[in-house]
């Protein structure tokens, strides 16, 4: 297992480096984030809809078991669903509006699976981190 998460943190900071602007580092962080939930057995499941079994359309997450839901599955529940950002689902580029969405997402399964709550107070870098970037991009 460290080994994996060695190679992978590896792969994140290439990433970071290679990236032109924060933008791409950014992304390349809510990907390893995901990475590390799968790693650590929390993996989110977002090949196909939980409700229809659609594997187009897919706009949600479901908070309560990681599974992507399609905006027709949604349907009267998408208020109580995490958004999807496309590029988890798409690869390439994405816009900061993704983006922050794309932390609120692996952010709410980190803390719901990762962190005891006693200790939430580990978070605090990750939590400035992302204020920084919406201030910087509002």
């Amino acid at each position: 297992m460290l080994c994996a998460a060695s190679s992978a943190l590896s792969a994140v900071l290439d990433a970071v480096e290679a990236a032109p602007a924060a933008r791409g580092w950014a992304v390349a962080l809510v990907r390893y984030e995901l990475l590390v939930l799968a790693e650590q057995g929390f993996g989110l499941d977002l090949s196909e809809c939980a409700a229809t079994g659609a594997r187009e359309d897919l706009a949600y997450v479901s908070p309560r078991t990681g599974r992507a839901v399609s905006a027709a599955g949604a349907g009267v529940h998408a208020h109580r669903l995490l958004p999807l950002p496309p590029f988890l689902i798409e690869g390439g580029e994405a816009g900061w509006d993704d983006i922050l969405a794309g932390f609120a997402l692996t952010g709410h399964f980190i803390e719901q699976n990762l962190v005891d709550p006693r200790r939430a107070d580990i978070l605090a870098a990750r939590e400035r981190l992302i204020e920084r970037l919406k201030r910087a991009v509002a």
